[in-house]
């Protein structure tokens, strides 16, 4: 029996990524800006590689 739903179920289109959380961590973090951490959720991980080659401030281990 289906109910039009697919196999993900009603929640399958409504998630947000790994990448976009992360981030919005990184962004709110670094710049203490909303519209800043709205902004680098929506590019995900090209903002995370942006922030891990460009910025200054953090180490491999």
């Amino acid at each position: 029996m289906s109910n039009g739903k697919g196999k993900g179920g009603i929640f399958a289109g409504s998630s947000i990524g790994f990448g976009a959380v992360l981030a919005i961590v990184m962004s709110w973090t670094a710049n203490k800006a909303f519209l800043w951490a709205l902004i680098h959720g929506v590019l995900g991980w090209i903002y995370v590689i942006y922030y891990l080659i460009f910025k200054d401030g953090w180490t491999w281990f």
